[in-house]
């Protein structure tokens, strides 16, 4: 018989059967570990602090949970439940493809830490699955096979995941930028200004010049439209 652990948590019992009547549940477990998630960063997540957060024994979540990765997982279930379809046309599928992509950037940006958990945290939960069956749907009239449909998705999981970390990171330095930007900023003027890095210089050069770059969601509409028509064209 498997060990929990090598069962997903979506086909195990909500609980164990050990232990007094129930004071939680899953979605008490996730919601207190998305809010630390929120406020601390994904490190701050441990079984402990969500224990601490919930006014009970760090024991007491193994009812519900084998691991932490199994926390992790209802976390980003939890979150992508925010998803709305409603501005899917059905129509055009880069269009529909990217609704759906700005709804996960939306989602990524109000939960930093979701970002981080995309290589790491299994495909899986009602709400995460819902979405993914939204990306097919949106791709059921291209004559493109099931592999290359999936390999696209995931393409898309990955840019927006990308885009939102350096767009919230972004947003911090032009707060307050911290030391070592400051210090990379000034090496970087450096190198462009000797005669090692032609191409570089020549680059930066030129954007300079150019006119104010476009917003970040008009970056990001292009840089995704463009990844998928390439990928499925």
């Amino acid at each position: 018989m498997p060990e929990p652990s090598e069962v997903s948590i979506w086909l195990r019992p909500e609980r164990s059967g050990r232990g007094p009547t129930p004071g939680l549940d899953r979605d008490r477990l996730a919601a207190a570990g998305v809010a630390l998630a929120d406020a601390e960063g994904l490190p701050a997540v441990t079984m402990r602090a969500v224990a601490r957060a919930l006014g009970t024994a760090p024991a007491s979540l193994y009812r519900y949970l084998a691991t932490r990765d199994d926390l992790i997982e209802l976390m980003v279930d939890r979150v992508n439940a925010e998803i709305s379809y409603a501005g899917l046309a059905h129509q055009d599928w880069t269009a529909d493809l990217l609704v759906l992509a700005r709804e996960a950037r939306g989602v990524c940006l109000r939960h930093p830490w979701l970002s981080d958990t995309f290589a790491h945290t299994a495909m899986g939960g009602p709400h995460t699955l819902t979405f993914l069956d939204h990306c097919l749907a949106a791709l059921a009239g291209l004559p493109v096979g099931a592999k290359e449909k999936l390999e696209a998705i995931s393409v898309m999981f990955t840019l927006v995941a990308s885009l939102t970390r350096a767009e919230s990171t972004q947003r911090l330095d032009t707060a307050d930028p911290p030391p070592w930007r400051r210090a990379q900023q000034r090496y970087l003027a450096h190198a462009a200004a000797s005669d090692g890095y032609p191409h570089l210089t020549a680059a930066l050069r030129a954007a300079s010049a150019s006119p104010p770059s476009a917003g970040a969601d008009e970056v990001f509409d292009r840089i995704i439209t463009r990844a998928l028509r390439g990928l499925l064209a």
